[in-house]
């Protein structure tokens, strides 16, 4: 790429100075026709992630990850740890669709779906802005001794964003609890519930310190989707990207004179405003080609079209695009590469599905008790003994619950000797006696098809082993 020749930003991050200390970043506050859009993303997604605890489908969380008790609803389907393979064809599946529109469209993800930059540049950058105001009013109350002034709009943010803090804790913690379990501890007494009192304020704590202080550091630092970038990104990946044979022209970049007919003297069309730089969240400068630093949130975008309608200069300087869009005019095409992602993509949703609408809402398992041999009863009766689990995955209780052989004429006993009934979202276990008439058995271990009934209703099947005598036929 014909980039200028000095490459030292690509030595240190944008955000630590020369002495190694961190260098804050205050962007100046983005407008525009992308900036409008992502406000709108934005809060769509605000609404969605605040509501998605509290919606319920057929009675079940839209979202939970349960993690304590290894419950988890996705999009209102429930995941108990007998379903985990299907939880991990999920998050396969998600990785592998996050890794194909990485492909194609490169951190797009980050400047318009991820929650830190949504939450950063929506919510806590905008509370800044009207507090403190744009990047020179910032600048300036940040050099300023501790006056009333100071001290005033300072604490002001500190406290709004503590709030905030604390609201999104609750809301992290419904994800994690349960937005009805959540609700009961909130209108209860908090010293009966100081565990999690004392779990809301830490993560009330994480996310000020992320929102209040380490800010854009969380995705040049902390996150690990950047580092991707260079392992997923090629020259095709549609990118935020400076386009240089436009900007360069045959004699660089140079500040706008009035009247000048650039074309002709050879200039390229960056005026070299330093509006892209200003503007950066992150604090980088899109012109040195792509950086992990760059989340793709567009600001720069519009600030140099700003700057091209302003000087009657063709917008676009800086937009989505490719390497070879930028170097060879080539359009977009779906390379091999992205086809095979979308291959394999389309095999985990077809798998997903399929096994999604395979599985029941009730799971019943009998296995026979370890260490425990067969017994005689009159009239050649073979037993054996049981436990018994049934899993109970729907939001309405099971009732009338009773066994039945489906394989082998014989009797089921239940220890307790009565029908009962299996709570919603939870289990039943207990022991019962299998017997069988010792003329049915062809060896000495035989497999059992047992039938689950809900009244007169069968619900579940299952299988398992009966022991009994050597056979010497």
């Amino acid at each position: 790429m014909d980039l200028p020749n000095n490459e030292q930003f690509r030595d240190s991050i944008a955000t630590v100075n020369k002495e190694g200390k961190r260098s804050w970043v205050f962007p100046k506050k983005p407008s525009g026709r992308f900036y409008k859009y992502r406000s709108y993303v934005s809060y769509f997604l605000l609404a969605f992630l605040f509501s998605a605890p509290f919606i319920k489908i057929n009675g079940n969380q839209f979202l939970l990850f349960n993690v304590l008790e290894r419950k988890f609803n996705i999009f209102g389907f429930p995941f108990w740890p007998q379903d985990f393979y299907l939880f991990v064809i999920s998050m396969i599946t998600g990785v592998v669709f996050i890794i194909l529109f990485t492909v194609v469209f490169g951190r797009i993800f980050c400047g318009w779906i991820c929650p830190q930059t949504i939450f950063m540049e929506m919510v806590f950058r905008k509370i800044e802005y009207w507090i403190e105001g744009d990047r020179g009013k910032q600048m300036r109350l940040d050099r300023q001794p501790w006056n009333a002034e100071k001290i005033r709009k300072r604490l002001l943010k500190w406290v709004i964003f503590f709030i905030i803090s604390f609201l999104i804790a609750n809301i992290f913690l419904a994800y994690l609890i349960g937005g009805d379990t959540l609700i009961s501890y909130i209108t209860g007494n908090p010293l009966e519930n100081i565990k999690t009192l004392i779990s809301l304020l830490i993560f009330t704590g994480v996310f000020y310190f992320i929102f209040a202080w380490f800010r854009e550091q969380v995705c040049i630092i902390a996150c690990p989707y950047g580092r991707l970038q260079g392992v997923l990104l090629d020259n095709k990946t549609i990118n935020v990207a400076y386009d240089y044979k436009r900007g360069e022209g045959e004699k660089g970049r140079s500040i706008f004179r009035k009247g000048e007919d650039r074309n002709a003297v050879g200039k390229g069309d960056c005026i070299d405003c330093n509006q892209c730089v200003v503007v950066c969240p992150t604090g980088i400068d899109i012109r040195n080609g792509t950086q992990l630093e760059c989340v793709n949130c567009t600001a720069c975008i519009d600030e140099c079209d700003h700057i091209m309608e302003s000087i009657k200069l063709p917008k676009g300087l800086i937009r989505y695009a490719s390497e070879d869009n930028i170097a060879k005019k080539e359009p977009f095409k779906f390379t091999p590469r992205m086809k095979g992602y979308s291959a394999v993509l389309f095999i985990l949703v077809g798998v997903l599905i399929g096994l999604l609408f395979l599985r029941n809402d009730v799971e019943a398992t009998i296995l026979r008790l370890p260490g425990q041999l067969y017994q005689h009863k009159e009239n050649n009766i073979i037993s054996n003994v049981y436990t018994y689990k049934i899993i109970n995955k729907t939001t309405k209780k099971i009732e009338d619950i009773s066994f039945k052989i489906l394989s082998h004429k014989g009797e089921i006993k239940l220890v307790s000797n009565r029908k009962f009934i299996v709570p919603e979202q939870g289990l039943a276990e207990g022991t019962l006696f299998i017997e069988l008439n010792n003329a049915q058995l062809e060896k000495d271990n035989i497999d059992l098809k047992i039938g689950v009934y809900s009244g007169a209703d069968l619900i579940e099947t299952t299988t398992t082993n009966f022991l009994g005598p050597r056979s010497y036929r």
